[in-house]
């Protein structure tokens, strides 16, 4: 399915499942050492997907470490993405020579708790998703806003270095097309980033794919 968002110079890898007596690679073992099962099921899953993908880049298996922010730390000469809800994992890579940066989400096709929808939203992004309802009440668009926010975040951070807010980026999403685009609101190295989505198998999915370099900080 994440393929599907993605250009041709991107290589995905998917589950749906996990293996429930598959051990952590070795050298990424104290990386969820403290985790709860299910949290280190879903690691050693996503890491997985991200070796299967690095491996059809012709990238030999080795650990994947985390970096400050818990971002998967790539090899050189790689940007890449990782993402994982209940009943998916998946992983997306590409060469930088093709792609400055990307990210990838899903998450499960429901309503986001109502407490949750003021915190990752701003004003216009309320009034959009009203819109989106009146026109499509069959899809849960709160959570597909949410999805691409967190796409967008992570390809934004591993350029930037820097934290992205919700309320950093508004978010228009075009129904028909199955794209949406953000428009970030602090100082970043492009005005506007630019994504794809989709609703299939009972989940969210959205991706962005970075590939023109950032803009010079005055």
């Amino acid at each position: 399915m994440l393929q599907d968002l993605l250009p041709s110079s991107v290589v995905t890898a998917e589950a749906f499942a996990d293996d429930p007596g598959e051990p952590c690679f070795p050298g990424e073992e104290d990386l969820v050492a403290t985790a709860v099962d299910g949290r280190r099921r879903e690691f050693v899953t996503a890491r997985r997907c991200a070796r299967e993908a690095l491996a059809r880049l012709g990238f030999g298996p080795a650990p994947i470490r985390s970096g400050p922010r818990r971002e998967p730390v790539w090899p050189a000469g790689v940007a890449g993405s990782i993402t994982h809800c209940a009943g998916y994992r998946a992983a997306a890579v590409a060469r930088v020579t093709d792609v400055v940066s990307l990210g990838i989400d899903a998450e499960p096709h429901a309503p986001l708790p109502s407490r949750v929808l003021p915190a990752v939203t701003t004003p216009g992004d309320r009034e959009h998703l009203a819109d989106l309802a009146a026109q499509d009440p069959a899809v849960h668009w709160d959570r597909l806003l949410f999805s691409a926010k967190e796409a967008v975040y992570k390809a934004w951070y591993p350029v930037t270095r820097r934290w992205l807010g919700f309320d950093d980026a508004s978010l228009t999403v075009d129904r028909v097309r199955g794209t949406f685009a953000a428009r970030i609101h602090i100082e970043s190295p492009w005005p506007a980033l630019h994504g794809r989505w989709l609703v299939a198998g009972g989940l969210v999915l959205a991706a962005v794919t970075v590939t023109d370099p950032p803009a010079a900080q005055s």
